[in-house]
């Protein structure tokens, strides 16, 4: 298993942990990263649209995440998919904070992987999922007299990631070139146990045991 990983990984998992996390917090603070990060908690002032936001952010994260029905590793990788996307996207349509168009991201990926739930909106409108991103965007522009562009580039970058998570593997064998890597995979589930010599022993007594034992005829 330890030659499947990169060298890079390899070294970081080797280095004692108390260097290893002081290292890794050293070169986070050695530059202004944080500020990659901080885009996107930004929602803007206090107001009636922050709380709006705010609110389908946790609860549509909240369901997308609690249905994946995976590990926090395949979760955290969309996410990171999605605010990579956004930071490459963004100086196109000049947005600097990104809170905006990750929720709409996420949204997005949870109406179309749930297209029968029946949703209301303001007790008004009645429809099903897939059209919630829809009816967000025209109600962002009736309140703001303005094309919503991060709601917009949010429903791209989710419609990229719900391509190929849900139409393209049943075209193309199984494959899913948006899984998390094996490395990624790693950081949050751990390395695999290597089973002990105690274990080892065992399980070969097990095998002459079951290889001893007569056929049943």
């Amino acid at each position: 298993m330890d030659g499947a990983r990169l060298p890079v990984e390899a070294w970081f998992w080797e280095t004692p942990v108390c260097t290893r996390w002081w290292t890794t917090a050293t070169l986070l603070a050695s530059a202004l990263y944080w500020r990659l990060v901080t885009s996107f908690l930004y929602f803007g002032p206090f107001s009636i649209n922050l709380l709006f936001h705010i609110y389908f952010l946790q609860r549509y994260s909240r369901l997308l995440e609690e249905s994946s029905g995976r590990s926090p590793a395949h979760f955290s990788w969309l996410l990171l998919y999605a605010m990579v996307s956004l930071i490459v996207m963004s100086p196109l349509v000049s947005l600097p904070f990104l809170g905006h168009p990750l929720s709409s991201t996420l949204v997005y990926i949870w109406s179309r992987k749930n297209p029968d739930t029946q949703l209301s909106f303001l007790g008004v409108l009645v429809f099903t999922a897939p059209y919630l991103p829809w009816v967000l965007m025209g109600f962002s522009l009736i309140m703001h007299g303005n094309i919503p562009k991060d709601e917009i580039m949010g429903v791209v970058i989710g419609h990229v990631w719900y391509f190929f998570t849900d139409v393209y593997p049943p075209l193309h064998n199984g494959s899913r070139p948006l899984d998390p890597p094996g490395w990624w995979r790693r950081l949050f589930e751990g390395r695999p146990a290597r089973p002990s010599t105690d274990d080892v022993d065992e399980m070969i007594h097990a095998g002459v045991r079951d290889a001893a034992v007569p056929e049943a005829r």
